[in-house]
């Protein structure tokens, strides 16, 4: 059986964020052809671009998936949906973002995906998170998580709830 490793981000700003992100974590984890390796804390963010909306909880999750990159961002969009996410304008308020920053370290771009995601390394509130659960993981050409979460500083973005720990130290599920 083949397995995929997939870094997924995770974000929302509406009906109650945080349990948004909790119970998609829990439906994701859920998924018989995914399992969940870890799970950041997580952060609360300023919006970016449309600055006019209620800050943002954000985490990211790591993945093993037998699903391949698209039927897996087709799982996510499914999920997206049933929280009654509506894509009214770019950055917009929303009940819930799911993005898959990485896919087994692979580049390229189909007409509904393109990895790695091409503003990852720019944002804070995906790389922080990152940083937290894998410091060395390499996102495409950009370099480590830990340095690019170092570079992009952490303004406007703060843990507000720490993931539990299993015994062995992964970080998982909140």
């Amino acid at each position: 059986m083949i397995s995929n490793t997939a870094v997924i981000a995770l974000g929302s700003n509406l009906n109650n964020p945080k349990q948004q992100i909790k119970t998609a974590l829990q439906i994701i984890a859920g998924h018989p052809q995914i399992e969940l390796l870890r799970t950041s804390s997580l952060y609360i963010t300023a919006p970016v671009g449309y600055a006019d909306q209620p800050d943002f909880i954000n985490a990211v999750c790591i993945v093993s998936t037998r699903l391949d990159a698209e039927q897996l961002l087709a799982v996510l969009n499914s999920i997206e949906s049933s929280f009654g996410r509506e894509r009214s304008f770019r950055n917009a308020p929303r009940t819930l973002d799911l993005d898959i920053i990485d896919y087994n370290g692979e580049s390229g771009s189909t007409p509904c995906l393109t990895l790695p995601h091409p503003r990852a390394h720019e944002r804070s509130f995906v790389m922080r998170p990152l940083a937290e659960i894998a410091p060395d993981f390499r996102l495409g050409n950009h370099g480590r998580a830990a340095d690019l979460a170092e570079r992009l500083g952490s303004g406007g973005i703060a843990v507000t709830e720490a993931a539990p720990v299993f015994s062995d130290g992964r970080k998982q599920a909140v």
